[in-house]
């Protein structure tokens, strides 16, 4: 076997959608990625399929059949990523380097069953180690993987950014980067608070709740795996220089600050079950019927009992309201329940920090910002490091404006 051919280290890039938008983007990463080799260190690039191509195959789909059976609807998926990492290393083979393309499978990545949303199983990265050894650069398609009987499945939303973080954890890369079309995680999205900043350095911790209360940078579950498998990883642009966001375990000079960013997250609902029977095993019976509709909910509040009944409410996607009406009208019936009320045009605002372990005050004073502004709040959920809180979604941009600046996190 050859020497290994990097000198300096091994680095894996993901490069979204729009970063392979289109002809131009696609030789404009590939670009990207010679120079990085330019610099002396092996790459692994995973790629997505160019931004709008995975709606036209579901939609092509749809006009074929109304129904299209999940194993048949990976097979089609998959190719999206499969024709960008094709053209990506055509275009670095057009510039007189030597790539190869890899599909999931190829590059190791085993999954489970589970059609649509499959879960890494397993990455024996053996043929990228061997190419890499040859001195090529290795074009991933993300998303996608294997099952060990050979069936083709995608990991679901955001899962080229899982595929990114799973391929640096198994080649034990120096670097994982990922590129997007925004340059890091910011304070705030900046269309909702244009005050909002970039940050430099973020925990595991706090991309985790960032990603699930609403920031899209970063699918959670690629957050989940990083941390699990220690991977540390930038997000920065593939349109610009910049330096990003690394993304990294916690470390104690993190604490000094209390609250690291704002997240906003619309459409949500709240659905609340009236004049629930105060006795044990009811809130599992509704919520038992919840979870196995594959209804996923956020936060839950069930009010102090009165008269021997209580109000049980939660919060979820409006897009999950047609489940949620087809299942709980039986089962209100069902434990004697007053009614299923249903209140929709809310959304939520999180404050996020690993500071707020240490430091007392900080709901009160997010509290007292929205309480200024007049703006209502519906629910509260806490958490270690988060304090989230329902508003009516017509207060959102203005609640995340005040809470922002309360807490100084302004340019």
């Amino acid at each position: 076997m050859s020497a290994p051919f990097f000198q300096m280290s091994l680095i894996v890039q993901k490069y979204g959608g729009t970063s392979v938008g289109n002809p131009e983007r696609i030789r404009n990463v590939a670009r990207r990625i010679v120079e990085t080799q330019d610099q002396g260190h092996g790459v692994v690039a995973v790629v997505s399929a160019m931004s709008g191509v995975t709606d036209s195959l579901i939609k092509l789909a749809r006009e074929v059949s109304p129904h299209p059976e999940e194993r048949e609807m990976d097979v089609l998926l998959a190719t999206g990523e499969q024709t960008t990492m094709a053209l990506t290393a055509m275009a670095i083979n057009a510039m007189g380097r030597k790539a190869v393309s890899l599909t999931g499978a190829q590059a190791g990545i085993v999954t489970d069953g589970v059609h649509t949303r499959a879960k890494i199983a397993d990455l024996t990265p053996k043929q990228l180690k061997h190419h890499l050894d040859e001195g090529c650069i290795c074009i991933v398609a993300g998303f996608q993987g294997e099952t060990k009987d050979k069936r083709i499945t995608t990991l679901g939303r955001g899962g080229s950014d899982l595929t990114a973080i799973a391929v640096a954890a198994a080649v034990k890369a120096d670097l994982c980067q990922i590129y997007t079309d925004v340059d890091g995680v910011y304070t705030c999205d900046p269309r909702v608070v244009p005050t909002a900043k970039k940050i430099a350095v973020i925990s595991f911790d706090e991309m985790l709740e960032m990603a699930s209360s609403g920031s899209k940078v970063m699918q959670s579950r690629s957050v989940e795996f990083a941390k699990k498998f220690g991977v540390t990883f930038e997000v920065r642009s593939s349109f610009n220089n910049n330096p990003g966001t690394i993304v990294k375990e916690e470390t104690k000079s993190m604490e000094a600050v209390v609250v690291r960013g704002v997240s906003i997250e619309k459409n949500q609902a709240k659905v609340t079950v009236r004049a629930v029977p105060d006795k044990p095993g009811v809130a599992a019976r509704v919520f038992t019927a919840v979870a196995d509709a594959g209804i996923i909910i956020d936060m839950i509040v069930q009010n102090v009992a009165h008269d021997g009944t209580t109000d049980i409410s939660f919060t979820l996607n409006k897009d999950e309201l047609p489940k949620v009406e087809t299942t709980l009208g039986p089962v209100a019936k069902e434990i004697g329940a007053k009614a299923v009320e249903i209140q929709g045009d809310i959304g939520k605002i999180s404050i996020i920090g690993v500071g707020m372990r240490s430091h007392s005050g900080v709901a009160a004073k997010m509290f007292e910002a929205l309480s200024k502004a007049g703006i209502n709040i519906v629910m509260i959920s806490t958490s270690e490091i988060k304090t989230a809180v329902i508003v009516d979604e017509a207060k959102l941009t203005a609640g995340a404006n005040v809470v922002h600046e309360a807490f100084g996190l302004g340019r």
